[in-house]
């Protein structure tokens, strides 16, 4: 069992790289560009929306919340597209790292925050 979740992981990195790679290609039509930055960079990213160290739900985006999104990305991708992608991805030594992915989950925290601050005060 842990050598199919390690499996499991394995391809889900793969695919993330692939869909880093879908995102800024020309190729991909444009919805399937914007879903594939979204969830690479959401992946990517070094800070999770909902913190590791919360009981369950910090859990939950690494368990659902990305698989669903890769899953989601993928599908908006034509197959032949994406069997380029994965080769790319596969051939790739280094994995990219999101800046995107950090802004967008911090712009989130600050909105968040913000509305809580407003509903305590108002």
């Amino acid at each position: 069992m842990l050598a199919a979740l390690k499996a499991w992981a394995k391809r889900l990195k793969r695919e993330v790289v692939a869909l880093w790679i879908a995102a800024r290609s020309a190729d991909t039509p444009w919805f399937a560009r914007l879903i594939a930055l979204l969830v690479a960079a959401y992946a990517l990213s070094p800070i999770d929306l909902i913190p590791d160290f919360i009981p369950v739900l910090g859990l939950l985006d690494d368990l659902l919340i990305v698989p669903l999104g890769i899953m989601l990305a993928v599908r908006s991708i034509p197959p032949l597209l994406m069997a380029r992608y994965r080769a790319e991805a596969a051939e790739s030594a280094e994995r990219p790292s999101s800046r995107a992915g950090v802004i967008i989950v911090l712009v989130l925290w600050a909105v968040g925050l913000g509305a809580c601050l407003y509903w305590l005060t108002g």
